[in-house]
């Protein structure tokens, strides 16, 4: 049975009013530097989701995330059970930086390049991180700086521990040729728009 209180309505109105607000947020970043936002609109629902499944809330250690932007993946990763205390939100935009101090406030939000990592979260990690997710737009920058970002990850992280990218193209975001890690690709994501896949990459010790 379908909830139509008024109470179900408003929070469902809500939401819809938020995903707007976001989407015009991103739209203005986008327009403002469309190679480092990548996408004009947030990972719809069911992407986050599947980002976050990746990642296991029973887990200690920090979670990162390069390019939160509005948060869809954070509030994804929150909703499945990680503590937000455990979150490292790395962001470029200082609006979305703001936007994410409030409406994460437990979690640590690292104004800064993501692909300066290493930099980036010089003294901000508490131990080796159980992962990092990653909604970046790889597919913009050369493979060398690919690979670089993350090789730089991997040097954050626990062995094994999954560095979590998605992808709107067919083929692997970071080139797998003589590759040193492990690569493992999701399904498509149709219900995302556009259309979507998660690649986990791992490397052991």
């Amino acid at each position: 049975m379908v909830d139509r209180t008024p109470t179900s309505r408003a929070i469902v109105r809500n939401r819809s009013d938020q995903r707007h607000d976001d989407e015009a947020r991103f739209l203005r970043n986008w327009l403002k530097n469309p190679l480092r936002m990548g996408a004009v609109t947030p990972s719809g629902p069911v992407l986050a989701r599947r980002m976050a499944g990746y990642v296991d809330p029973a887990g200690t250690g920090p979670v990162i995330e390069l390019g939160p932007g509005t948060g869809p993946v954070t509030a994804a990763l929150v909703e499945r059970g990680v503590n937000p205390a455990r979150l490292v939100l790395v962001e470029y935009s200082p609006e979305f930086c703001r936007l994410l101090r409030e409406r994460f406030p437990q979690a640590t939000v690292v104004h800064g390049d993501a692909y300066a990592l290493g930099r980036t979260l010089a003294g901000k990690l508490s131990g080796p991180a159980d992962a990092v997710v990653s909604g970046l737009p790889l597919v913009t920058r050369p493979e060398p700086v690919r690979l670089k970002l993350l090789h730089d990850a991997f040097g954050l992280m626990k062995p094994g521990a999954p560095f979590i990218q998605f992808t709107y193209a067919v083929v692997s975001p970071v080139p797998l040729k003589g590759a040193d890690f492990a690569a493992e690709p999701s399904d498509r994501v149709w219900r995302n728009i556009p259309p979507a896949r998660v690649w986990v990459y791992r490397r052991g010790s």
